[in-house]
Order: C-alpha cells, then sequence, then structure tokens
C-alpha cells in the first residue's frame, strides 16, 4: 500500500477511515469479540457510569427550571369554618330581681380565592365568600334574621417602579432556563470526553497488538539469522563465536515480546473496564480497525472560526454571561422605590331571607347589584438601600468576572487549536517518513544480508540492521496512533467530534 510522500500545505486537517471489519455484537461477552471503534464508542457511552451520572445531573437542572416556573402558577385558596356562639344578656327587673335573654349565633363560611403573579410584574388576588348566618333564642327576638349573605372581591396590582416588566421579575426564571440549556451542553461535553477517552483506550490496544505482531517478526528473523549461523558453524564458513551474538539477539527479542504481551494484556484490561464498568465483561476482545489517513480541505483560519463557533465549553459561558446579566438587570431594578398602584373591586350582596337562599345571594354577585371600587397607590423606599446597592456591585462584579472568563476561554481554545491543528499536521508527515523509514530499513536489512552470504559484511552488521528495521517498525506504529488520536484531538478541539463520529445525544 502506497502514501503520498508529502502533505500540501494547506491540507492539515484528517478525518479516521476505519477500515471494513466483520460485524460484532459488542456487547454481548465472548471469548474474543471483534470490536470496532464505532462499537466500542457506542458500548462506552451504553454502559459507562459517568454518562449516567451526567443524566441525572441534567435531569436535576431541568427541575430547578420547573421550580422557577411554578412561581407564576395559579394558587387556589380555600377555607371552610362552622362556628356556634352562646351568648346572654342579664337585666334588672322593678322588683330587685335579674331576668336574662340568652341566645344561640349560628355561622357557616366558605372561603374560596386565587392569586396569580405576572411576569410584567403583576399581581391578581379573587376572593368568593358566601355566608350563612342564625340567631335563636330570646336575646334575638324581635330581629330579623336573613341569614344568607356573601361579597366577591377582585383585586389587581401593579408595581411601576421596582419589580416592573419581566427582566425584573422573571431574572431566576431566566437563569433557571439558561441552567437548563448549560445542563444539555454539559452533558454533551460529558460523552465527548467519553468518546475522546475511549477512541485513545482503543488505539492503544491496536498499538500494544501491532507492537507484539513486530516483536514476534522481529523475534522469527532473529530465530532465522540464528539458524543460518548455526549452520555456517557446522559448514565452517562462520567462526562459533559469532553465534553468540545471533543468541543474544534471539533471547532479546523474546524478552521484548513478554513485555509486549504485558503491555497488550494491560492495555486490554483497560479498554474492557471502560467499556463494561460493570454488566459482565467479556474475556477478551480484539480491535478490528486500522487508523489510516484521509485528508479534508482545512486551514488555520477556518479551523479557529469553526471551534469558536461549536465548541460547547464556549456556548455553555456565553449562557453563563446571559445569566449574570440577567441578574444585573434585575439588581439594578432593585435599587428604585417601591409603587404600586392597585385597583379592588367589591361585590356585595344584600342579606338574603331562608325563602331565597345562597342562589339570591350569588345572584346579586354575579350581576354586580352592589358594587364598590377602589382604586389607589402604594409607595416605600428604604433611607440608604445599602442592601440593594451592595446586591447590585456583586451583580456588577458576577458580570465582568463572566465575561472576562468568556474571554480568556476564547483564547485558550483558540491556542488549543492551533496546537492540535499543527500536531496532525506534524504527524501526518511523520507517518509518511516512518513508513519511507521503514521501507529503507528493510532494504537496508536485504542488502546487508546479501552482503554477508557473500562474505562481504559480518554478523554483526546484520544484525545492527536488523535492530534498526525493528526499530522503524515500532516508530511507523507509534506515528500511526500518535496520528490517530492528533484526529480525535483535533475534531475534539473544533467541536465536531460527537458529528464526525455520527453521534446523537438526546
Amino acid at each position: 500500500m502506497t502514501r503520498p510522500l508529502f502533505l500540501p500545505a494547506l491540507l492539515v486537517a484528517f478525518s479516521l477511515v476505519a477500515q471494513e471489519a466483520p460485524k460484532a455484537d459488542a456487547t454481548a461477552p465472548s471469548a474474543a469479540a471483534k470490536l470496532t471503534l464505532q462499537q466500542a464508542i457506542e458500548t462506552s457511552l451504553k454502559n459507562n457510569l459517568q454518562v449516567q451520572i451526567a443524566v441525572e445531573t441534567r435531569d436535576f437542572t431541568r427541575a430547578g427550571l420547573t421550580i422557577e416556573e411554578g412561581a407564576f402558577d395559579w394558587n387556589l385558596t380555600s377555607g371552610l369554618s362552622v362556628s356556634k356562639t352562646q351568648d346572654g344578656f342579664r337585666y334588672p327587673n322593678g322588683d330587685g330581681t335579674f331576668g336574662t335573654l340568652e341566645g344561640t349565633a349560628f355561622n357557616r363560611s366558605l372561603t374560596v380565592g386565587s392569586t396569580k403573579a405576572f411576569g410584567w410584574g403583576g399581581n391578581l388576588s379573587l376572593s368568593y365568600a358566601p355566608l350563612y348566618s342564625f340567631h335563636t333564642g330570646s336575646l334575638y327576638t324581635g330581629t330579623t334574621t336573613n341569614p344568607y349573605d356573601g361579597s366577591f372581591s377582585a383585586t389587581y396590582s401593579q408595581s411601576l417602579l421596582r419589580n416592573f416588566g419581566r427582566a425584573a421579575t422573571e431574572s431566576r426564571l431566566i437563569v433557571a432556563r439558561k441552567s437548563a440549556q448549560a445542563a444539555d451542553l454539559n452533558f454533551q461535553l460529558s460523552i465527548i470526553g467519553l468518546v475522546a477517552s475511549t477512541e485513545s483506550l482503543y488505539w492503544d490496544v491496536v498499538f500494544a497488538q501491532r507492537n507484539l505482531e513486530n516483536k514476534q517478526q522481529a523475534l522469527a528473523l532473529a530465530q532465522k539469522q540464528l539458524n543460518e549461523n548455526q549452520i555456517r558453524v557446522q559448514v565452517g564458513t562462520l567462526a562459533p563465536i559469532e553465534v553468540t551474538s545471533s543468541e543474544a539477539s534471539v533471547a532479546q527479542a523474546q524478552q521484548d515480546i513478554i513485555s509486549a504481551e504485558a503491555q497488550l494484556l494491560n492495555a486490554k484490561d483497560a479498554l474492557i473496564r471502560a467499556l463494561y464498568p460493570s454488566s459482565e465483561r467479556p474475556l477478551n476482545l480484539e480491535p478490528a480497525d486500522a487508523p489510516s489517513i484521509k485528508p479534508l480541505e482545512l486551514n488555520e483560519a477556518t479551523a479557529e472560526k469553526q471551534a469558536l463557533a461549536n465548541r460547547i465549553e464556549l456556548r455553555t459561558a456565553r449562557l453563563d454571561l446571559e445569566s449574570k446579566q440577567a441578574l444585573e438587570t434585575a439588581a439594578n431594578n432593585r435599587i428604585l422605590p417601591q409603587l404600586d398602584a392597585f385597583a379592588t373591586y367589591t361585590g356585595n350582596a344584600a342579606s338574603q331571607i331562608p325563602s331565597e337562599g345562597l342562589a339570591a345571594v350569588n345572584k346579586d354577585l354575579t350581576k354586580g347589584t352592589y358594587p364598590g371600587y377602589t382604586v389607589g397607590l402604594q409607595f416605600s423606599m428604604p433611607i440608604q438601600n445599602r442592601a440593594a446597592r451592595g446586591n447590585q456591585a456583586q451583580a456588577r462584579a458576577n458580570r465582568r468576572q463572566s465575561e472576562l472568563t468568556l474571554r480568556d476561554l476564547e483564547l485558550g481554545i483558540t491556542l488549543e487549536v492551533r496546537q492540535a491543528f499543527r500536531n496532525l499536521d506534524a504527524s501526518g508527515k511523520g507517518v509518511v517518513a516512518a513508513e519511507k523509514t521503514r521501507i529503507f530499513r528493510e532494504k537496508d536489512l536485504e542488502a546487508e544480508q546479501k552482503k554477508f552470504e557473500n562474505g562481504m559484511s559480518t554478523n554483526f552488521l546484520v544484525l545492527s540492521k536488523l535492530n534498526d528495521l525493528n526499530t522503524a517498525k515500532g516508530n511507523e506504529l507509534q506515528a500511526q496512533i500518535t496520528y490517530a488520536k492528533a484526529v480525535t484531538a483535533l475534531e475534539k478541539a473544533l467541536g465536531h467530534l460527537l458529528e464526525a463520529r455520527k453521534l446523537e445525544v438526546k
């Protein structure tokens, strides 16, 4: 397989293209599950406990929005009372004795009301209060008993200075909305971090596996060189002392394999632990993908613009700034004096005799037979108002802090994008250079072996060329894995890692 010898100067962003691999159920444990990168990501998102924690955090923040919306709900109130009062009146008689008048008063009252606050600073209060009152006994003889009565009232008050307008009264609701939006973004940010972490672990396994294969190939080459040298010693064309260096080379290759096997097992354990934190885990897994290069036309300036437009951290910081601005606006409003206008309508009913009952009372109330009206203003102002001014100063400082934080974050993201951009450019070129080096090392070893067979070289030089080839293979593999991780880093820096992996966060 050939690759271009150089990359154009402006083609410095790359996307990761996975090789086709047999489909496997990554979520079903097996002895050796073939696992693609996409399957690893999906399994991690499904099982990772941090994702579940992020979901609960998002739901908790959304519930806070519901709480703040509840401040503007209708509030229904009601009350029922029943009373019985006995009383008496003692009066003197002409003969020096005293007489007593006694009576009993019965009262039943029902009050039904409702209140609601409005976002523009108004409050409405409604009240309906039918009443039943009846008297018995000599104390009330001669009085007229009309037991049914009642009233209806409606009062609306409107703030004209302090607490006037939605910006003042709905500041907490505005902040709750921004917080709910930020919670969604933070959830996406946790997903992005998990995807990037999973990819890094996946490529660590790929590196460890292919590194083990390289070490096994190195052992095979060293063993072949040892076998050939032993034959040459037997036929007398090579001194026996030359076999010792070949045996040392074989022993070193075997030692490298032991280290590579341990590295592979550790890398697999780390990936399995990330994919299956609490569920049943597979005994083994085999990565099915390998990194490859596919350049995309994207220059540094365009990358910076994309990052500033897409990065979730910036969107979250802007929401925080908008929340602080809303709180500052509300704090500015609260230094104003309180001036409220109110209007009240009261509907009364004539006391009704028992034969007419409560229906007649309701008729008077609904028709407004006996209306009453009240309008007025209410004014209040703290003399020094230090509490409101202190809150205003704090809100202003918080807003300025958010502005500076946003600016600092923009600068940090710009630097991150530039570094990721250049690292990927260097990694892409490094892959090409490492491949060329490996090819030349293979040719160099082949030439040295031919020279050795013709008596024009030594066993030491052949083994040196073999070591150079092994080093070149390791460097090429490391360059490929570094490139794959650089792709992830750049896509994360640009803010479209989820889109690149075709993941949708709900």
